[in-house]
C-alpha cells in the first residue's frame, strides 16, 4: 500500500507509491495485457494515483508534461468500463466527466483516449471475445460550444460513457433536463490543467457546477495539474467542503511528482555588456543567437510575453535569415489563399510559424498539427501554447525575457523533452540588466522548487448570481439548501448570509427601480416557504445563451474632436485615467474620457507618455518572485556596506545564482553603480528618489513588489497626494516600482501622503480612487453581464460590446442610487482590487511601512539612479525609437558613472 503524509484532517500528501503488483491485480485481464504490450513500466504519477481512482478516492496529481499524468487518471476508469462492457453491464449513461479549460485540449484527449480504446477492443476480440457479437462498446464524446446540434441530439439517444467538456458547457448540461438525467450516476470527474482554473472566475464557476452535480450524485474528483503551489490550496479547491460550517473538507490525496524530470536551464545575454552595447548590436546578436539555437535543434518552441512580439520575432527571423526559413502561412485561410508544402524543408529552407490568441482557431490548429507532424522547425507563441495541448516533440524552449513567475517558467520549459525520461531544456535570453537579475533569481527559485503561490478567489458575487439562477431553473428549491450547496465550494466556504441574501434580493427583483434600466427579476422567492424558482418561460434559454465568465471585448475607437485617430484595446483603455498621455500612430494624445466604445482625447504635443502602448499586454511579476529578488538585493547590499572586495562579491553571485562569467560581472557592476550613486533598495529598505528633470518632479518608489501590488500602492498615494495638492497626479507603474509626477514648481508633500496611507483606511481610499475610473467602469460591465443584469444574447440577437458598455454606464449610476455598496458593484471593486490588483499584499507592505519593519529613506537627485533607468524610460518608450532608448540609457549611465567618479574624488 502507498503511504501518505497528513497535512491536515483531510489533505494527505502521498509519500510512497503502490506496488506494481497491487496495480496490475486491479486490472482486468485484457487491460493488463494491453498495458504490458504498450508500456514497459508505470510512470511515477501512475504508481501513486491509479489505485486511488480505482477506489474512488479524491486525488490531485501534480506532475510535468509527458509524465503519463492523463493516463494516470484514465487507466482505472477505462479498466472499470472495460470490465462492465465485457459483462454486458455497461449502461447508456455518463460514467466519467472530463473537464478541460481548452476546447483544443479536449479534442486532444478524445483522440488520445480513442487510440488505446481501439487497441483494447481489438485485443479483447482477439483473446477474450466469446462470440462475434461479443465486443467492447465504450463511447467517448465531446460537448463544447463548437459541438453541432445533431451531435448533441445523438448524445441524448446514446450518451458517451466518457464526456469531454469545458466548464461552461458543464453548466449548460446541468440545466438541460434530458442530458442531466444521464449524469445521475457519474462516478468520476477529472479536471485537467486545474492550476489554470483555480485562480480565475472560470474556476469559481466550475467549483459551483461541481457542487450542483454533487446534489445529484457522489463522485470521485480527480485534478491534474502542472507545477503549482500551494498544492493543499488547489486540493481544497478541487474537493470543496464536506461540512462548511465546521470548515471540514472532503478527503483528498495529493500526488506530488512535479520534479521527476531533469532540468537544463540557463540565462543568456546576447552581448557581453547590456548597458554599453548599442541597440543594433544587442538585437542583431539576439537574432543570431536564436537562429543558432533553432538550427542546432530539431524543433524549437519560442515564448514571448506579448502577441505583438510574437509576430515581430517570426517576421525578423525570416527577414534576417532568408536562406534558412521559408514563408509558412501567417494569415488565416479565410482571408488569403496559400499553398504549403507538407515537407518541413522547402528548397533547403525550414518553416517557422506564429501561435497566439489573436489568430483564428483554424490557423492555431494548423500550426499545432504541423508541429505534431514535424513540419515546423520552430514556432513562436505568447501564452497560447503554455497548457498541455499535444504539439509533439520539442527539444528546446527559448524564453525571450522573463516569464514573470517560476510556475510559468517551468510550465513553458516543461514543453520540451515531452517524454518522461527526457531532459527539459530551457534558455532565457535577457536584454537588459533588470531582466538579467530577475531571470537569474527566477532560475535559482525554479531549481530550488520555490514556486509562486496561487490565490483562489473567494465570495465572487456575479458568478454566484449566475449559478443560483441555474439552480432555480432546475427546480424550485429551498433557499437555505441553495446557501448550503454554494458554501460547500471552497470558493464560498466563508460566504456571509447577508451577502447571499443580497444576491437573492437582486435576482428576485426586489430593486424595482432597476426595471427602468431593463433589469428584470430572474427568479421568484416565496418568503413563507423560503423557496425560489425560475421566473418566465424564457429563463432556461436566457441562462444557456448567457452562461460563462469570459467577458466580451473589442477595440475602442480614439477620436480627437470628430476626427477618428485609430483604435486601442479595451484592456489598454482600462489602464487610462483622465490626463494620461499615450502614443497612437506615432503621435501623443492626452486622454479625456470614454463614452461607450469611443475614447476622446486632445493633443499631447510635447507631453511625455505616462502609459506605454504595450502595458496592458505585459504579464505581471509574481509577488513571491519579487520578494526573492528583494532578498538577493538585501544580500548584495550587506556585502557592499561591509566593504567586501569585488572578487568576494562576484564569488557570492556565482554561488548564489546560476549565471555565467559575463552575467555575474554585469550584475556586480549594476549593483555597484546603484550602491555608489545612491543606496540599494531591498525587502527591508524602501528608497524614495526625488528626481527633477527641470520640467517635472519624479517621486520614484523603488518598490519591487510586482505590478499588481504596486498598482494599489501607487494609485492610493496618487489619490492622497492629489487631494493634498488639489490637482491630479500623473503616475507610472512597473514591476520594479512606480513613480508619481508633478510640475517642478510644486512642493511635493510625499511624507504627509505616506503618513496618511494607513492599512485601516486603504479599502476606503481605493474605493474613492477607483470611482469614475475606466477600469471600474469596464469591470462593472463584465460583472453585470455575468450576473445577467446585462443580457448579451436574447432571442437570437447579440448585444454589441458598445451597447453593453452604454447600458453599464447607466446601470452603475442606478445601482449607486440604490446603494453605493450594491452587491454587483461591490463585486466589480473586488475584482479590480483582488484579481487585477493585489490589495492584500499591498496591505502587508503598508503595515510594514507603518511598523518601520521596512526602513524608508528619501534622496534627491539630478540624474535618476541606475535602478530607476527602466522605470523613467518607460514613459519615453513609445516616442523614442528603440535605438534612441538604448542611447538614452547609455547617456544616463555615463552621467551616473561621472557622478560616482566625482563623489569618489571628493573622498
Amino acid at each position: 500500500m502507498a503511504k501518505a503524509d497528513l497535512v491536515d484532517d483531510s489533505m494527505e500528501f502521498m509519500s510512497d507509491p503502490y506496488t506494481d503488483k497491487d496495480i496490475l491485480d486491479s486490472f482486468t485481464p485484457v487491460v493488463r495485457d494491453w498495458w504490458f504490450s504498450s508500456f514497459s513500466e508505470f510512470s511515477p504519477p501512475q504508481k501513486f494515483s491509479i489505485l486511488n481512482i480505482h477506489s474512488r478516492i479524491n486525488t490531485l496529481v501534480s506532475s510535468p508534461t509527458g509524465s503519463g499524468k492523463t493516463l494516470s487518471a484514465f487507466a482505472a476508469i477505462l479498466n472499470e468500463l472495460v470490465g462492465l462492457s465485457s459483462k454486458d453491464l455497461l449502461e447508456d449513461k455518463i460514467y466519467c466527466v472530463y473537464i478541460s479549460p481548452l476546447k483544443a485540449l479536449g479534442n486532444d484527449i478524445e483522440k488520445n483516449l480513442n487510440e488505446p480504446l481501439e487497441q483494447i477492443k481489438k485485443l479483447y476480440e482477439e483473446r477474450y471475445s466469446r462470440s462475434k457479437e461479443d465486443k467492447l462498446d465504450i463511447r467517448v464524446g465531446v460537448r463544447t460550444g463548437d459541438t453541432k446540434v445533431y451531435e448533441k441530439a445523438k448524445m441524448l439517444k446514446k450518451p458517451p460513457h466518457i464526456l469531454i467538456t469545458t466548464p461552461e458547457s458543464l453548466g449548460i448540461v446541468l440545466t438541460s433536463p434530458k442530458l442531466k438525467e444521464k449524469l445521475s450516476d457519474v462516478q468520476w470527474v477529472i479536471v485537467d490543467e486545474i492550476h489554470s482554473l483555480a485562480d480565475s472566475k472560470r474556476g469559481v464557476h466550475l467549483s459551483l457546477s461541481l457542487e450542483r452535480l454533487n446534489r445529484i450524485t457522489n463522485f470521485c474528483r480527480i485534478g491534474l495539474s502542472a507545477t503549482v503551489a500551494p498544492l493543499e490550496e488547489v486540493a481544497k479547491f478541487l474537493v470543496g467542503y464536506e461540512d462548511p460550517k465546521n470548515q471540514k473538507f472532503r478527503p483528498c490525496k495529493i500526488v506530488d511528482v512535479s520534479y521527476i524530470k531533469k532540468l537544463d536551464l540557463k540565462v543568456l545575454s546576447p552581448v557581453n555588456n547590456l548597458i554599453t552595447a548599442s541597440y543594433k548590436n544587442i538585437y542583431d546578436s539576439m537574432y543570431v543567437l536564436m537562429n543558432d539555437f533553432i538550427q542546432n535543434h530539431k524543433t524549437t518552441l519560442i515564448f514571448t510575453n506579448t502577441r505583438s512580439a510574437t509576430e515581430r520575432i517570426v517576421h525578423n527571423l525570416k527577414d534576417k535569415f532568408p536562406n534558412n526559413y521559408s514563408k509558412v502561412l501567417d494569415v488565416d485561410e479565410e482571408s488569403k489563399d496559400s499553398v504549403i508544402s507538407s515537407d518541413s524543408q522547402v528548397s533547403g529552407k525550414w518553416e517557422i510559424g506564429a501561435h497566439h490568441g489573436s489568430l483564428s482557431q483554424q490557423h492555431r490548429l494548423k500550426m499545432e498539427n504541423r508541429l505534431k507532424a514535424g513540419e515546423l522547425k520552430a514556432i513562436v507563441s505568447s501564452t497560447s501554447l503554455e497548457l498541455g495541448i499535444d504539439i509533439g516533440y520539442i527539444d528546446l524552449v527559448l524564453l525571450l525575457g522573463s516569464p514573470k513567475s517560476v510556475a510559468r517558467a517551468l510550465q513553458r520549459i516543461g514543453r520540451s523533452g515531452h517524454k518522461l525520461h527526457e531532459e527539459s531544456v530551457g534558455r532565457i535570453i535577457v536584454l537588459d540588466r533588470d531582466d538579467l537579475v530577475e531571470c537569474s533569481v527566477l532560475l535559482k527559485a525554479a531549481t530550488e522548487k520555490k514556486i509562486d503561490k496561487i490565490k483562489v478567489s473567494k465570495n465572487v458575487f456575479d458568478v454566484l448570481a449566475q449559478q443560483i439562477f441555474g439552480l432555480a431553473i432546475e427546480d424550485k428549491i429551498n433557499v437555505d439548501e441553495v446557501y448550503n450547496t454554494m458554501r460547500k465550494s471552497y470558493c464560498y466556504g466563508s460566504l456571509e448570509r447577508k451577502d447571499f441574501d443580497d444576491v437573492i434580493k437582486y435576482l428576485s427583483g426586489e430593486y424595482v427601480s432597476l426595471e427602468e434600466r431593463y433589469v428584470y427579476a430572474k427568479i421568484w422567492y416565496d418568503e413563507e416557504t423560503r423557496e425560489i424558482g425560475k421566473r418566465g418561460k424564457m429563463a432556461r434559454v436566457l441562462y444557456m445563451t448567457n452562461i460563462g465568465t469570459i467577458p466580451d471585448e473589442t477595440n475602442v475607437k480614439v477620436k480627437l474632436g470628430n476626427n477618428y485617430i485609430g483604435s486601442i484595446s479595451e484592456p489598454f483603455l482600462e489602464r487610462l485615467k483622465k490626463g494620461d498621455v499615450f502614443v497612437l500612430g506615432g503621435q501623443t494624445y492626452l486622454f479625456k474620457y470614454a463614452q461607450g466604445l469611443t475614447a476622446f482625447v486632445e493633443s499631447g504635443f510635447n507631453r511625455t507618455p505616462t502609459v506605454p502602448s504595450w502595458f496592458s499586454e505585459m504579464l505581471p511579476l509574481s509577488f513571491d518572485l519579487a520578494m526573492e529578488i528583494q532578498k538577493f538585493r538585501h544580500f548584495m547590499d550587506e556585502y557592499f556596506i561591509g566593504g567586501a572586495p569585488k572578487k568576494e562579491i562576484i564569488q557570492f553571485i556565482n554561488d548564489y545564482l546560476y549565471v555565467d562569467e559575463y552575467g555575474a560581472n554585469s550584475i556586480y557592476e549594476y549593483f555597484s553603480e546603484q550602491y555608489n550613486f545612491l543606496e540599494i533598495p531591498h525587502d527591508k529598505k524602501l528608497i524614495i528618489e526625488h528626481y527633477d528633470d527641470g520640467n517635472v518632479k519624479y517621486i520614484i518608489f523603488h518598490a519591487l513588489y510586482g505590478r499588481r501590488t504596486n498598482d494599489v500602492l501607487c494609485r492610493a498615494l496618487a489619490f492622497i497626494l492629489g487631494k493634498l495638492q488639489g490637482k491630479d497626479v500623473e503616475l507610472n507603474i512597473s514591476d520594479d516600482g512606480f513613480y508619481l509626477r508633478v510640475p517642478s514648481v510644486r512642493n511635493v508633500q510625499i511624507s504627509r501622503a505616506m503618513n496618511l496611507l494607513k492599512v485601516e483606511h486603504i479599502d476606503e481610499i481605493m474605493k474613492h480612487a477607483l470611482d469614475k475610473t475606466e477600469v471600474l467602469s469596464r469591470r462593472f460591465r463584465h460583472c453585470a453581464a455575468r450576473s445577467l443584469m446585462i443580457i448579451r444574447n436574447y432571442k437570437g440577437r447579440s448585444k454589441s460590446v458598445g451597447k453593453q458598455q452604454m447600458s453599464s454606464r447607466l446601470l452603475i449610476s442606478s445601482v449607486k442610487k440604490i446603494d453605493n455598496d450594491f452587491i454587483i458593484l461591490r463585486e466589480a471593486r473586488r475584482e479590480v482590487l483582488e484579481d487585477l490588483m493585489d490589495i492584500d499584499r499591498a496591505k502587508e507592505i503598508i503595515k510594514d511601512w507603518q511598523s518601520e519593519k521596512i526602513q524608508i529613506k528619501e534622496f534627491h537627485t539630478q540624474i535618476p539612479s541606475p535602478f530607476a533607468f527602466n522605470l523613467i524610460s518607460m514613459g519615453y518608450s513609445d516616442i523614442m525609437k528603440m535605438e534612441d532608448k538604448q542611447e538614452f540609457l547609455k547617456r544616463m549611465h555615463s552621467m551616473v558613472l561621472a557622478k560616482i567618479s566625482l563623489k569618489e574624488g571628493k573622498k
